[in-house]
């Protein structure tokens, strides 16, 4: 027997970790260039391992915690980011800054797939409400790191602020340890064939789609709109990253409000929502005003704040015996379009500038909102 409410509140501890976990390498990239000497090349190297990390750790979660329940992976997987923090922190070889960065992303894109995964499992309804609640912690631990990281940069050293959040995975290491979590869905077998099946189903096909533009929305919007900002509008860097940081706060407010006083409304009206202030948002962020600017990261922010849990949300429904399965092959998904995405539209602001940034943006919506309406479809089809 398990507590739901227990196991609950272990996925946000989770998904808490896995927010600071992404935010972190990208806070401490000047402690680590002054440390080791990088230059620009050997600094990609660094940012580059990450997500390839990320990458492998939502490939394996799935099967994994199909066959052999979240408890297991969860433990080991916060025990890796308490390796990558420690190593950061200390590591005094470069090669061994490399493994523990590899680690760091390994845990983290486990536990992120594994916390959605457990809370769409104990969820008998309003699974994508449920899953907004758990990205609010997401959020938090985004924000949260470089908070912490700018507010006692002058009494504590970067390298201790690092070791110290390094204990917090420790810590959820152990708490999952002790936590009951929901039985292995096949102990007697892993479904091979059933699980390549999957693979075949066009309702999954066109979810694995829509997060990949998801995912390369987010990624577009985190990577180049400070770039965006100081070129087109004027803004100082400053600005620019408070801008970002309201991006975050407009999402994670959002799915605040979708766990509670939007948990009624349907999938249909949730996007439909969702897709409006994307709309609008790209409108003012097509402007040289920074308060406009601001103004359209916050409501792109609200507008991308639904895509995950919803979609997430459907592949738990249908897929509910093998759910860490599924989603496991629709993150990896995702995390190509996250990468791919970002790195042509690099191509496209060194070719053409920083300001195509607005027109990938609305390619991205006019594709989310097809596979949107696809997935609905055809998913309300098979539910009938």
């Amino acid at each position: 027997m398990f507590n739901k409410k227990t196991v609950f509140l272990s996925a946000c501890f989770g998904m808490l970790l896995f927010g600071i976990t992404l935010i972190t390498l990208g806070s401490v990239a000047p402690m680590l260039t002054s440390r080791f000497n990088l230059d620009q090349i050997a600094s990609g190297t660094l940012f580059s391992i990450l997500p390839f990390g990320v990458l492998t750790g939502s490939l394996l979660f799935g099967p994994f915690c199909d066959k052999y329940g979240y408890k297991y992976l969860l433990a080991f997987s916060a025990l890796l980011i308490g390796i990558g923090f420690e190593g950061i922190a200390f590591s005094a070889s470069f090669l061994l800054l490399k493994v523990c960065i590899f680690l760091f992303g390994l845990g983290g894109g486990a536990i992120n797939g594994a916390t959605n995964a457990v809370v769409a499992d104990i969820s008998t309804k309003d699974k994508g409400a449920n899953l907004s609640l758990i990205g609010v912690f997401f959020g938090i631990g985004a924000l949260g790191m470089p908070f912490i990281l700018g507010f006692l940069e002058n009494t504590v050293s970067t390298r201790h602020i690092v070791a110290s959040v390094g204990f917090l995975a420790f810590l959820a290491a152990a708490v999952f340890a002790f936590i009951t979590f929901p039985l292995p869905k096949h102990i007697n077998g892993f479904p091979i064939r059933r699980s390549l099946s999957l693979l075949k189903d066009r309702v999954l096909i066109i979810v694995a789609l829509f997060l990949f533009c998801q995912c390369s929305f987010e990624a577009i919007v985190n990577n180049w709109t400070t770039a965006y900002l100081i070129k087109q509008v004027g803004a100082s860097q400053s600005m620019a990253l408070y801008a970002l940081s309201l991006f975050v706060v407009g999402m994670t407010v959002m799915r605040l409000l979708m766990g509670s006083v939007l948990r009624n409304l349907s999938v249909k009206a949730i996007l439909a929502i969702s897709f409006v202030l994307l709309l609008a948002g790209i409108a003012l962020l097509n402007t040289s005003v920074y308060l406009r600017a601001v103004t359209g990261l916050v409501l792109v922010g609200g507008g991308l704040a639904a895509g995950f849990p919803v979609m997430l949300g459907i592949v738990a429904t249908r897929y509910a015996d093998l759910s860490a399965t599924a989603f496991s092959l629709v993150l990896v998904m995702a995390l190509f379009g996250n990468m791919l995405v970002n790195y042509l539209m690099g191509i496209a602001a060194n070719a053409y500038g920083i300001h195509y940034l607005i027109y990938v943006a609305l390619a991205e919506l006019v594709l989310m909102t097809t596979l949107g309406m696809l997935v609905l479809g055809r998913h309300k089809s098979k539910t009938s």
